[in-house]
């Protein structure tokens, strides 16, 4: 995710705005086609989620200190936009809270993990001058857009192509800093040629890396069941199997290409809430990106990387959007500091002692404050976890949070409403 990246509501509009053998593939659902281009798929429809948290309320009287100005002048007046020119300053959401968090103080580096516009990685580099900062995305015009901002670095700033998930791999060297803000943006989010957003017409897209298969390519070919349970648990829409049916129905009569077309198809389904400005087709559009991006997938396997990168007393910073990736986060850290309970493998009914490689820094979730809601709607669901790293060893990768960010299996219980 970008900086600045915004929830879900804000992401795809109000209720105002407009409405061969490829495999499509994740960590929770896989789409093949037969050469007579028949679909094949395992999953059954989806168990009822429960409904996403509202913001959340910080803890009281838990406040961080200021951070250093450097973005005071662009924070006047209107939300700043994520424009694809890093020329101008942008405005990462919660950054006078995760600035502190990071505690960020002399020679070393700092990872980046989702450059985007590269906000966070202008705030990094102001920090402090003997900081260096490595910035990775796997979008390849964010990394286009990013060469200004590297030329002004004077060599303290190189950007990385590639997945978050492979961060330890693709640094290289061991960090202090890490921060991650998980999701998509509004560089990405405001152009309609990829597909994001329904707000502007275009190509059901929705890559964030521009290469694989599109939302065009799940909705058109993935079987109802499969697209049910995507669009319940991604995107927790309880009338998802109602939403899957309606698009088998139509791709039948022609196929489903652009974000305006699936919109009004999801809008004739799923009535708006009462004195709700969320577009009915919101949900469905949530789903279906966290699954042709791997999302959660991703996001897990990013903890971990952190994790083994990460040097003693380094700091690890997530901002999260939404209840599913903030789950995986708090889950994570709990794990890590030795808050969870963890069973042996070889001997699930006992208890096995598991280094504690984290400590944390903040106390549960921090959310913004009154003062940046105002001076930026977007930033109302965001949330922060913060820790510390030990010097304990790398324990082993934590398959539960795989489990979690994947699709419950399909003999779980009854679906959603019908």
């Amino acid at each position: 995710m970008l900086p600045g990246s915004i929830p879900s509501a804000a992401i795809y509009g109000s209720a105002e705005a407009p409405g061969s053998g490829r495999a499509v593939s994740c960590a929770r659902f896989r789409v093949r086609r037969h050469a007579a281009g028949s679909v094949l798929s395992s999953r059954a429809a989806a168990p009822r989620p429960r409904r996403a948290a509202g913001p959340y309320d910080p803890t009281p009287g838990f406040r961080f200190p200021s951070a250093k100005p450097f973005f005071a002048a662009s924070r006047r007046g209107r939300p700043v936009s994520r424009g694809a020119a890093p020329a101008a300053p942008h405005v990462p959401v919660l950054l006078e809270a995760v600035l502190p968090a990071l505690a960020i103080e002399g020679p070393g580096l700092a990872v980046d993990g989702t450059f985007g516009a590269g906000g966070y990685t202008r705030a990094l580099l102001a920090a402090d001058p003997e900081v260096r900062v490595a910035g990775i995305d796997r979008d390849p015009t964010a990394i286009t857009a990013g060469a200004p901002l590297v030329t002004e670095s004077g060599g303290r700033l190189r950007l990385v192509p590639g997945r978050f998930g492979e961060l330890d791999r693709l640094v290289g060297e061991p960090a202090r800093w890490v921060v991650l803000d998980i999701g998509v943006s509004s560089m990405q989010l405001d152009r309609a040629e990829r597909g994001f957003s329904f707000r502007n017409d275009g190509p059901l897209d929705m890559r964030m890396s521009a290469e694989g298969a599109s939302a065009a390519d799940l909705v058109n070919e993935a079987e109802e069941a499969e697209l049910a349970d995507i669009i319940f648990h991604y995107g927790e829409e309880r009338r998802s199997r109602a939403v899957a049916r309606a698009i088998v129905e139509h791709r039948r009569r022609e196929r489903i290409e652009t974000t305006a077309q699936l919109a009004a198809l999801v809008a004739g389904v799923v009535r708006p809430e009462p004195g709700s400005p969320i577009h009915p087709a919101t949900r469905t559009f949530q789903g279906l990106r966290i699954a042709v991006n791997d999302e959660l997938g991703e996001l897990v396997r990013a903890l971990h990387a952190a994790e083994r990168l990460l040097e003693p007393g380094g700091r690890l910073a997530v901002v999260t959007f939404h209840s599913l990736e903030d789950r995986i986060v708090k889950q994570f850290l709990s794990a890590r500091s030795g808050r969870a309970v963890q069973a042996s493998r070889h001997m699930p009914g006992v208890e096995r002692p598991v280094p504690k490689s984290f400590r944390p820094v903040t106390k549960g979730p921090v959310g913004p404050s009154e003062a940046e809601i105002a001076q930026n709607p977007r930033a109302r669901s965001a949330k922060l976890r913060a820790a510390e790293r030990t010097d304990a060893p790398t324990p082993e990768p934590l398959t539960s949070l795989e489990t979690l960010a994947g699709l419950p299996g399909a003999a779980a219980r009854p679906g959603g409403r019908r």
